[in-house]
């Protein structure tokens, strides 16, 4: 058997591989928004939901699912760049270094229902704050910053050791080196890594349940961190789980639809500014 048969089946394998998945993608979003796009109505939208009646709309929800997502994420990225310059830049070889990668990898396989169940125990009980967004966004930081702190880590390491030579020979500190060198080179990967954690933070339902609420503020939009907080992803669990609305396959349709559309504006929203920030400080025109 010829080395150049083997590699065309291989190829072959590969590419029948990734249209399988390819494939499998395009079915669901298809479905899901052949399904869900005629519900998608100004007044679903931004309305308010109702309980009995049918009709309602998701704008308190919708408005909830940033808001929180806004708030974990601002909890998480200064906490999780700086664990990452440490332990790119800094940490050495010891105990610590091996003790702080070991509790990142385990906070990251933790099931996210243990999270939740662990952020209803400290921040709802014993911290006193109920169902809330502050709570939910607590508990939602722990599962952002796992993967937040890997990909800081690695999108630094990724820099030419080089750059940092030529900065620290210019004169530069270390830390003027990683902040106007080495930050700037590593920022696409970074932005790369808060969109996918973003993304998969936004459709999280089962910390939330335990931790911001099945119910949302009379008020909309409610900016009051101590509001009740269920969001789209939540929402489309309750009605579907305990709802009465008449018309709640309706609802879920169209909650499936709008998460979809929100996931795949809010990824273009990152990547492109990410391209166009690496083309910028790689020079490339492609």
């Amino acid at each position: 058997m010829s080395a150049r048969f083997v590699d065309k089946t291989a190829t072959a394998c590969m590419w029948f591989a990734g249209m399988i998945i390819l494939g499998i993608l395009a079915t669901f979003l298809i479905y899901m928004l052949y399904k869900g796009l005629p519900v998608l109505t100004w007044d679903f939208i931004t309305g308010m939901p109702s309980d009995i009646k049918a009709g309602g709309g998701v704008g308190p929800q919708l408005f909830n699912s940033f808001y929180i997502l806004f708030l974990s994420m601002l909890f998480s990225i200064p906490v999780a760049v700086g664990a990452g310059i440490y332990l790119a830049e800094y940490a050495g070889n010891d105990r610590l270094t091996d003790m702080i990668r070991l509790s990142t990898e385990s906070l990251a396989t933790v099931p996210s229902i243990v999270l939740g169940l662990f952020g209803m125990i400290i921040f709802v009980n014993m911290f006193g704050m109920g169902f809330s967004i502050i709570g939910g966004s607590l508990t939602l930081m722990l599962l952002n910053l796992p993967v937040l702190v890997r990909v800081t880590e690695e999108s630094i390491r990724t820099v030419p050791s080089y750059y940092r030579e030529a900065s620290l020979a210019l004169g530069a500190t270390k830390w003027q080196t990683i902040w106007r060198v080495v930050l700037p080179n590593a920022l696409p990967g970074i932005i790369t890594g808060i969109t996918l954690t973003a993304g998969r933070a936004l459709g999280e339902t089962a910390i939330l349940i335990f931790t911001a609420g099945t119910t949302v503020s009379r008020f909309f939009p409610n900016f009051s961190w101590g509001a009740a907080g269920e969001t789209l992803a939540v929402h489309m669990w309750y009605v579907m789980a305990v709802g009465l609305v008449p018309d709640r396959l309706t609802i879920a349709d169209g909650i499936g639809a709008l998460l979809i559309i929100t996931i795949l504006i809010f990824n273009l929203a990152f990547t492109l500014p990410s391209k166009y920030i690496q083309r910028k400080l790689t020079g490339s025109s492609r």
